[in-house]
């Protein structure tokens, strides 16, 4: 099952309202996935040089502050600590390995859900309206945001199972539908540097787009790789720090729909997630088709 949406605003006056415009889109996805959700949102990009790292702990009350100091007495830089419910966002002019390094040897018990210039992941159990109040989603901006609700189908619900999954900087994807050979490509794809943090078959798409986008494909020769790569059916929503692109395998047995103004792009697995936007009534609405890579953004 599961439920699938994503919101680009071409108007940058709106940037302010993203999460007010995004959160009912996400819970309308509530009957397609109750059992988790999350998203990626983008936005307060940090300067070249620095990272927002994103992090989660099963603690309310988790000491932040303890692991920023340790952070900065490590890597000899400032850190910035924006706490969130049981999550923090950390800014610092540091690189990525140092600072999973340092993360690790504090605590190995704090996930970290993402890292880039832009991206932030927030993700839990529960209803996806729980979630949006849990992380007061309607109150934040950005340019973009990508949000997935989790039918736990094949697996257990836990947070590490539930959706977006990143891989590399600034790159998350959440998926409807099911892969078939991922424990294969998950091998392969160890040996080519890739750590995989779950056994979920998504965490390896977004893998093979890392992979791909390292070896040098733009992120449609990526996915129009990953056409030809994955076995199994998929809608893949991906997010990068200058957009979101949609495909559906060559079959596209799960839904989507498109709708484009020119104040935002928005897709869901359903149309009643997109009836909430300004001004739908007037988009350019169709189905994208099979084999297809759209994408949207500044590049």
């Amino acid at each position: 099952m599961c439920g699938i949406v994503g919101l680009y605003l071409k108007n940058k006056a709106l940037e302010g309202q993203l999460g007010q415009l995004f959160e009912p889109m996400l819970v309308s996805m509530t009957g397609r996935g109750p059992d988790s959700a999350g998203f990626a949102i983008y936005g307060d990009e940090v300067p070249e040089g620095m990272i927002k790292v994103t992090l989660q702990h099963a603690n309310e009350h988790y000491p932040w502050h303890d692991l920023a100091n340790e952070l900065e007495q490590a890597l000899e830089t400032d850190v910035s600590v924006l706490h969130n419910a049981n999550a923090a966002v950390l800014k610092l002019e540091a690189q990525e390995d140092a600072v999973r390094a340092v993360i690790t040897a504090f605590d190995p018990t704090v996930r970290v859900m993402s890292v880039g210039r832009s991206i932030e992941i927030l993700k839990s159990v529960g209803l996806p309206q729980t979630i949006a109040d849990k992380f007061t989603l309607s109150g934040m901006k950005g340019s973009h945001i990508v949000g997935h609700t989790r039918m736990a189908t094949e697996s257990g619900v836990s947070m590490e199972g539930s959706h977006p999954f990143s891989t590399g900087l600034d790159l998350c994807l959440v998926h409807n539908g099911s892969l078939s050979n991922h424990n294969r490509l998950r091998e392969a794809l160890k040996k080519e540097g890739i750590v995989f943090e779950t056994e979920n078959d998504s965490e390896v798409a977004a893998g093979y787009l890392t992979w791909r986008l390292r070896a040098g494909d733009s992120l449609q020769q990526a996915l129009e790789n990953a056409l030809d790569a994955l076995d199994g059916f998929f809608t893949f929503t991906v997010g990068t720090k200058d957009g979101f692109a949609v495909v559906r395998d060559p079959i596209a047995c799960k839904p989507a729909v498109m709708a484009e103004t020119d104040d935002y792009v928005a897709m869901a697995s359903e149309y009643h997630a997109l009836a909430s936007l300004p001004g739908i009534e007037h988009a350019r609405l169709w189905e994208p088709d099979p084999g297809k890579v759209y994408f949207w953004g500044r590049d």
